[in-house]
C-alpha cells in the first residue's frame, strides 16, 4: 500500500514539473536551428521507446499478478480486490503522464520554431496577394517602356566608359605594387546587373570583380562548408582562405600523420596541436595570429592601392576619383567637372581553386545571407554562374521572352517601395532567385512576351509564399535541376540547400519590417505601375547622353547635359 501511494505521488509530481504552462523552458521564445531540433526529436523518440518498454514490463508484471491472484481468489475468497483497484488506478496515471509528455513536446517543437503569437500578426499576408490587381498587359508594357527599357539605354556606353578607366587604373596598381612582396592582381571580371541586361537602378553601377592572389611562394587554400569541418553549419554560404606555402600541406603538419613518440614534441605545434602562424603572416593580409586570410586588412591593402594607383595616372584625366563608402573596398565614383558622376564597384576576389566560384569579403548592397561572426569568413559568390545560366536558359526561351522584363518590373518596385519605407531584409538577389527557380519550374511556353502580366503575378506569389515559409533555397546549391551546361561544380549540386530567409528566422523584426514591407508593395503595385506608365518622373533622364571623356591624349571632354 505504501509503495502504491508512493508512486501515484511520484507520478503527479513529475507530470506538473513537466508541465509546459507551469515550468516553460528558457528556449521555448527562441528560434532554434534545424539542427537542435532533429536533435532533440530523436532524443524524444529514445526517450518514448524506452517509456514504452518500461510500459509493457509493469503491463507484463501487472498482468502475472492478476493471475496469480485471480488463482489465489479461487482457492479462498478475494483478499486482494483492494491492491488491484490500486494498481489500476497507478497504470491509468502512469498513461496520463505519458499523454501529457508527448503533448508537453508537440506544444514545445510548436514554440521552438516561432514566438507564441507572430503567425497570428502574420496572417493577413497570405491574403494580400488576392487583394493585388495588376494593370492590364498594354498600360504593364507601356510601364516597362517608358521606365525600364529607356533608362537601360545607357548602360552599354556607361560599361564601356568605366571597363576602359579600371582597365588604366589597375595596370597603375600593379606598377606601384612590390611584386616580390605585394599581393598580384588579375584583370578584372564583369558581374551583375550591367552584364545580364536588367538594370534598372540609377544611376546606372558597373560591378567588377578583381582577383588577386599572394606572391610566391605562398597560394591561397579555400575552405568552404561543403568540403570541411572547420566551417560551422550556421555558416553555409561560407568559407574560409588559408595562406601557406607551395610546398606545404594546407590540412595540417606531417607531425599529425606519423607517431613521435611519447617524448618528442613538434616544434611547429603547442600543446593544444595548433599551428603556429609565421612572422610575415600579417604581411600577407591575415588576420592576427592566424593563417587565415583578413577580410578587412583585404579591404585596407586594396584601398591603399587604388590611392596609389589613381595618384600615378590622376594626370591623366579631367575627372576626381573618390571613395563612395570607407566600408567597401572599391566602391569608387568618377566626379566630372560638371557636376555629373559614375559610381562603379571593384571587388577584390579570391578564386575557389580552378572554378568560376570567387570569395567575397564585402557587399556594397547588402548581403543576402547573414553578416559573418568574423573577419576569417568570405562569402561565396556565384556571379559568374548566374551570368552563365542567363545565357543558357535563353536558348531555350521564345524571341523576345518576358523573364528579363518581368524581373526588371518587380525589382523596380521593390526598389521604389524602399524609398517610401526604407531598406529591409529583402534584396533584389533574392528576386533573382525567385525568377531563377521559376525559369526552371515553368515551361519554356509560358515566357513569352504576351504573358507578362501572369509570370509577374507568378513572381509576386512565389516571393510572398518564401516569406510566409521563411524559406527561400539558393539556386546553385543543392539543386541538381540545374543544366550540366552551366558548369556549376558537382560538389556544391549534391550539397544540402542554403536558406537564404534564415536570417528572418533568426531576427523578429527583421522578419516584420520586410513582411509589413512587401505588403506595402503589393498594395501600391497597381496606383505605381499606373502612375509611372502615364508620366515618367524627372529621375529617369538625369544621365549624360554624350561620351562621358576620354584620356588627354584623345583630347578629353567633360560630359555634357
Amino acid at each position: 500500500m505504501t509503495a502504491g501511494i508512493f508512486k501515484v505521488c511520484l507520478v503527479v509530481v513529475t507530470t506538473i514539473i513537466n508541465h509546459p504552462l507551469l515550468f516553460p523552458r528558457e528556449s521555448t521564445t527562441i528560434p532554434e536551428t534545424e539542427e537542435e531540433t532533429i536533435r532533440k526529436m530523436k532524443e524524444q523518440y529514445e526517450k518514448l521507446q524506452l517509456e514504452q518498454l518500461r510500459l509493457e514490463e509493469e503491463m507484463a508484471k501487472m498482468t502475472a499478478e492478476k493471475t496469480a491472484l485471480e488463482m489465489a481468489t479461487e482457492a479462498g475468497g478475494r483478499p486482494g480486490e483492494g491492491q488491484v483497484a490500486w494498481d489500476l488506478w497507478s497504470t491509468l496515471c502512469m498513461i496520463l503522464f505519458l499523454v501529457i509528455e508527448v503533448w508537453r513536446q508537440d506544444y514545445q517543437d510548436g514554440s521552438s520554431q516561432e514566438p507564441l503569437g507572430e503567425e497570428e500578426e502574420l496572417t493577413g499576408l497570405g491574403n494580400t496577394f488576392k487583394e493585388v490587381t495588376l494593370p492590364k498587359k498594354a498600360l504593364l508594357t507601356n510601364f516597362y517602356e517608358r521606365c525600364i527599357r529607356g533608362a537601360s539605354s545607357d548602360t552599354a556606353r556607361t560599361r564601356e566608359f568605366v571597363e576602359g578607366f579600371v582597365d588604366d587604373l589597375l595596370e597603375a596598381l600593379r606598377s606601384v605594387c612590390n611584386r616580390d612582396a605585394d599581393m598580384e592582381v588579375e584583370d578584372f571580371i564583369g558581374v551583375g546587373s550591367m552584364y545580364e541586361n536588367w538594370r534598372v537602378e540609377k544611376p546606372l553601377l558597373c560591378d567588377l570583380y578583381v582577383v588577386f592572389a599572394p606572391p610566391e611562394p605562398y597560394r591561397f587554400y579555400p575552405e568552404v562548408w561543403c568540403t570541411t569541418k572547420s566551417i560551422p553549419p550556421d555558416r553555409q554560404g561560407y568559407g574560409k582562405i588559408k595562406v601557406c606555402r607551395a610546398d606545404e600541406d594546407p590540412t595540417g603538419c606531417i607531425c599529425g600523420k606519423t607517431k613521435l613518440g611519447e617524448d618528442m614534441l613538434c616544434l611547429l605545434h603547442s600543446k593544444n596541436n595548433k599551428t603556429r602562424p609565421s612572422r610575415d603572416m600579417e604581411d600577407l593580409l591575415c588576420f592576427k595570429d592566424s593563417s587565415y586570410l583578413d577580410t578587412d586588412q583585404v579591404m585596407k591593402w586594396f584601398q591603399i592601392a587604388l590611392t596609389k594607383a589613381w595618384q600615378r595616372i590622376s594626370r591623366k584625366y579631367e575627372f576626381d576619383l573618390a571613395f563612395r563608402h570607407l566600408d567597401t573596398p572599391g566602391a569608387l565614383k568618377i566626379k566630372f567637372r560638371s557636376g555629373k558622376f559614375i559610381p562603379f564597384n571593384i571587388m577584390p576576389v579570391v578564386q575557389c581553386e580552378d572554378s568560376d566560384l570567387y570569395f567575397v569579403s564585402h557587399f556594397p548592397r547588402g548581403n543576402p545571407l547573414a553578416p559573418p561572426t568574423s573577419n576569417t569568413y568570405w562569402f561565396l559568390s556565384f556571379a559568374v554562374y548566374e551570368r552563365q545560366f542567363f545565357k543558357t536558359i535563353a536558348k531555350t526561351l521564345p524571341e523576345n521572352s518576358c523573364h528579363l522584363s518581368c524581373f526588371q518590373i518587380v525589382s523596380f518596385l521593390h526598389r521604389k517601395q524602399g524609398h517610401l519605407t526604407g531598406p529591409s531584409g529583402l534584396t533584389n538577389y533574392h528576386l533573382k532567385t525567385v525568377l531563377f527557380h521559376l525559369l526552371l519550374a515553368r515551361p519554356a511556353g509560358d515566357w513569352e512576351a504576351e504573358k507578362l502580366e501572369a509570370r509577374v503575378s507568378d513572381l509576386l506569389r512565389f516571393l510572398e509564399k518564401s516569406l510566409l515559409e521563411k524559406k527561400l533555397c539558393h539556386f546553385f546549391v543543392g539543386n541538381r535541376k540545374i543544366p550540366v551546361a552551366v558548369g556549376i561544380p558537382e560538389v556544391f549540386r549534391k550539397a544540402e540547400p542554403v536558406n537564404l530567409f534564415r536570417p528572418f528566422v533568426l531576427h523578429r523584426s527583421l522578419y516584420r519590417k520586410t513582411v509589413d514591407s512587401f505588403s506595402e508593395m503589393l498594395k501600391n503595385t497597381s496606383a505605381l505601375i499606373s502612375e509611372y506608365a502615364l508620366h515618367q518622373p524627372s529621375e529617369h533622364t538625369d544621365l549624360p547622353r554624350d561620351p562621358f571623356g576620354e584620356k588627354k591624349e584623345a583630347t578629353p571632354t567633360s560630359p555634357s547635359c
